[in-house]
């Protein structure tokens, strides 16, 4: 693939996306375009089993890049394309039928942050801080992204403020899996992309589709719907293994079906 800003690394079934813009990482055309490519076909490829995403450099995504926004023309429908270039990245992360595991390295701020938020774990170096500051330039954004991982007043806080939140103060949210020193953050977040990509990815891609799934169903028509989703993987290649892997104390070999 020809990715723009973007670097992808694909080994022993663990995709490492690597936001690559200097100097902060700002997310343009070329970039959103390259994140959907990139998320989107990893939904199809069999040697990927998990994501991992990170930046080059000590800012993780500072945003949109302002200059670009800046020199929009007012042509009828240039902001409405934005805005669907803009929704469609944000999904492209969330809706990816492989894990993906955020590895913020440093500061993410607005859309920064909403990419962190949009990954399945995220885990971030202690020196990371996060922000959603687009009041601060007379914008708007990021209500939902935020209400999925904070209490109603601290997003309201977040988002009124523009404050600024270190990571560890994050972890003790519990908003992030794990913080830790800059250099343990990419052997912290392998670790646990290996650990992913051991188990069945059968189970694993219908354990991710059934979170976004049942995120907004009543506790009975959510159950009843992972109910219905354990009956398909009790009948799979991949759970009779497991089985005869049990008995015979082995590993399992998994198919993926």
């Amino acid at each position: 693939m020809n990715l723009e800003g973007l670097r992808v690394e694909i080994a022993d079934g663990i995709a490492i996306v690597t936001l690559d813009r200097p100097p902060v990482n700002a997310t343009n055309r070329a970039l959103r375009e390259s994140l959907t490519r990139a998320f989107d076909a990893f939904s199809d490829r069999d040697d990927v089993r998990v994501a991992v995403l990170t930046a080059q450099g000590k800012v993780f995504c500072a945003g949109a890049d302002i200059k670009e926004r800046a020199s929009l023309a007012a042509e009828p429908g240039d902001y409405a394309a934005l805005n669907r270039l803009v929704r469609e990245m944000f999904y492209s992360i969330m809706e990816c039928k492989k894990p993906v595991i955020g590895a913020i390295n440093g500061t993410a701020l607005g859309a920064g942050m909403a990419l962190a938020l949009c990954c399945d774990i995220i885990l971030a170096a202690e020196d990371a801080v996060f922000g959603m500051p687009e009041v601060d330039v007379g914008l708007a954004g990021g209500v939902k992204f935020l209400q999925r991982h904070f209490t109603p007043g601290k997003a309201r806080r977040l988002l009124l403020t523009g404050q600024r939140v270190a990571a560890p103060e994050l972890y003790r949210l519990g908003v992030l899996e794990e913080c830790v020193p800059g250099p343990a953050l990419m052997p912290a977040a392998l670790a646990l992309a290996r650990d992913i990509a051991g188990k069945s990815p059968l189970a694993v891609r219908m354990l991710k589709e059934s979170f976004g799934m049942v995120e907004n169903l009543a506790l009975k028509d959510g159950y009843r719907l992972e109910q219905e989703m354990t009956v398909v993987l009790s009948r799979s290649e991949d759970a009779q293994e497991a089985k005869a892997a049990f008995v015979e104390k082995r590993k399992p070999v998994w198919k993926g079906r």
